[in-house]
């Protein structure tokens, strides 16, 4: 058989690997993106308040904190490729599901299920990410969150336009969810195929991440929730704080998904040239400067600027601290659970929290809580280091690959 490394079949499936992988991340943010710029027109649907609407998205929280741990045991049963068949389907079609609500207990139960899909399909395509950046022998987890970024912000342009068009969300997220299915349907074809051993135990259904990941998923923990309550809140915020129109505040998260898109998408790079340490630092000081820019705004441009600013800083922390987990002990596919489950744990719980901070003060000042964690990016950077990778195997956990041998 020729060695991967040369232009045979097994640098080829390599290629298309990754291709497909990219595809996957795309999908998946599609659905986060197409979701996002509607919220408002949920809100008004359910006719929710701020405090009611934050205890609607802490629903998604707690869907993916139940769900989660159940990836591994579902990716040992179907192979890694079947399952994130199934489970990237369930998150595609769950984003239907929100718009249906017409009071805010069926809101919630909505968003149960719409946030235990994304815990799933999120844990399996990340876990088939890090597999196929060990495989390559070269980064690309940066890039695979930049397409996630893409697919976020093709999402939200399209939520845009249908805002600008008045159409009614049920009806648009009917269709994104058709559309966004095939879409992820196709693409699965293409990912690595990977399977358990007959001998390989099950995996727990739920285990502890060592406490070498436990700093790592701190400071991811502080650049999800500054994304996820930036781009789950940031058209509320236009409206309800500074009194725009509902078509430019949905401008305002297709602003802060397309710097994150490109911030990731040159993010390898950036830190092959500067490190991840230096690069998470200025990162954190970009999106302090941004969050302070949208707590001081009086001007529906400036506060876009300081969403974008925001996007700009934290876009590369996440794929570095995969990354920092897989280096970081002798166990790096628990340590890239646990700060898989800590970081996207905190996107879900950030939008919540805006909600309960801003029904307790103001939007503003739960933005100022934002601008805070930001700073804790440049305080906590030092933890992403680079470090020699253990010898050991794969982060999916998964030995075996029908399509081939392993490099």
């Amino acid at each position: 058989m020729r060695p991967p490394g040369e232009d045979g079949s097994g640098a080829g499936r390599l290629r298309r690997a990754r291709v497909a992988i990219a595809a996957v991340f795309c999908v998946h943010g599609a659905v986060t993106g197409s979701f996002a710029t509607r919220i408002p027109w949920i809100q008004d649907h359910a006719g929710l308040g701020a405090g009611s609407l934050g205890l609607a998205l802490a629903f998604p929280a707690l869907g993916a904190a139940a769900a989660m741990p159940l990836a591994g045991r579902v990716n040992h049963r179907l192979g890694a490729r079947t399952a994130l068949r199934v489970l990237l389907s369930l998150w595609t079609l769950s984003l239907a599901l929100p718009a249906l609500a017409p009071d805010l207990p069926t809101l919630c139960a909505a968003l149960l299920v719409y946030g235990a899909a994304s815990g799933l399909s999120d844990v399996a395509m990340n876990a088939l990410g890090v597999e196929t950046e060990n495989r390559l022998g070269r980064s690309i987890m940066s890039s695979l969150h930049g397409m996630w970024s893409t697919g976020a912000l093709l999402g939200s342009a399209a939520g845009t336009a249908a805002a600008h068009t008045g159409a009614d969300a049920r009806l648009h997220h009917l269709l994104a969810a058709l559309g966004l299915t095939a879409a992820g349907l196709f693409a699965v074809r293409g990912v690595l195929d990977l399977r358990s051993t007959p001998e390989e135990a099950a995996p727990p259904h739920f285990a502890l991440p060592p406490r070498s990941a436990l700093l790592i998923g701190a400071v991811g923990f502080c650049a999800v929730f500054a994304e996820g309550a930036s781009l789950d809140w940031s058209a509320v915020y236009l409206q309800d704080a500074l009194g725009t129109d509902a078509g430019l505040a949905a401008a305002c998260t297709t602003a802060f998904a397309l710097t994150m898109a490109a911030a990731r998408l040159a993010g390898d790079r950036v830190v092959d040239r500067f490190g991840p340490v230096r690069t998470v630092r200025a990162g954190g000081a970009l999106a302090t400067a941004g969050g302070l820019l949208v707590v001081t705004a009086r001007h529906p441009a400036a506060a876009i600027a300081g969403f974008g600013l925001i996007g700009l800083g934290v876009a590369v922390v996440v794929p570095l601290a995969f990354a920092a987990a897989a280096r970081s002990g002798p166990a790096p596919a628990q340590a890239i659970a646990g700060v898989a489950t800590i970081t996207y744990t905190s996107g879900l719980i950030a939008p919540a929290a805006i909600g309960a901070v801003a029904d307790a003060t103001s939007l503003v000042g739960s933005f100022a809580l934002v601008t805070l964690l930001a700073l804790g990016l440049t305080a906590g950077a030092a933890v992403l280091r680079q470090r020699p990778l253990p010898a050991v195997e794969g982060a999916c956990g998964n030995r075996g690959e029908t399509a081939g041998t392993r490099p």
